[in-house]
């Protein structure tokens, strides 16, 4: 019953993030693509190995976004952050491009098809 709730919660959050960083979506996208930005298996965002900087500070944008609604999240499925943002990593991940760099078990790797 909760895993039901959550997960249909977390649908919201997909619609949610999808519209409260419209505007950010095209610049993570573009970092996604050129190596600035990769997905972490806790649902948020880091540089990955030997990238530049440049988009740390949308990264950390982003990142308190989904750290803010992760908890929401959380609080009302009685779960800890850290199964939200696995949950979310899981879902993030079905949808990224070949080729984005992420980071399972503290291990970088670029997504392969």
């Amino acid at each position: 019953m909760i895993k039901a709730r959550a997960l249909k919660t977390l649908a919201a959050l997909m619609l949610f993030a999808g519209l409260s960083i419209q505007a950010l979506a095209i610049d993570l996208e573009t970092a996604r693509a050129k190596g600035l930005a990769g997905e972490v298996d806790n649902g948020l965002l880091a540089v990955p190995p030997g990238a530049a900087t440049d988009a740390q500070s949308m990264i950390g944008t982003i990142n308190n976004q989904r750290r803010a609604e992760y908890a929401r999240i959380a609080a009302q499925n009685n779960l800890s952050l850290e199964v939200v943002g696995s949950m979310m990593f899981e879902k993030i991940y079905t949808r990224l491009p070949v080729g984005t760099w992420v980071q399972v078990k503290g291990q970088w790797k670029k997504k392969a098809g």
